[in-house]
């Protein structure tokens, strides 16, 4: 999966709201969102999608996961730790600058 700045629309059965405000659908934009306020532990941060067959989902569906981005290496990862993707915006050696360094 590559991950890209196009905004997804959400579902049209979904509130005007909570179009605007749904950080679960996942998105560049929404991955940011999350992390301002995403716990970090063990060298992760733990975040919350929308998930379809355990991975991450650009639409709303019944399910959410969580998943964990880890900025040492620009990858999220599904439940079991598998590489969901790579993406090199979130990857500390090519210039990322993890929220959490911000809060300490």
């Amino acid at each position: 999966m590559h991950l890209n700045d196009k905004k997804i629309e959400p579902n049209e059965n979904m509130s005007d709201d909570k179009k605007e405000t749904d950080v679960h659908i996942i998105s560049y934009e929404n991955i940011h969102k999350q992390l301002e306020s995403a716990p970090y532990e063990l060298g992760y941060y733990v975040l919350r999608f929308y998930s379809k067959d355990g991975r991450p989902s650009d639409e709303p569906t019944d399910t959410i996961d969580e998943f964990y981005l880890y900025p040492s290496g620009g990858t999220l990862r599904d439940k079991n730790f598998n590489i969901v993707f790579y993406d090199s915006r979130f990857d500390i050696y090519r210039g990322f600058k993890p929220p959490h360094l911000k809060r300490d």
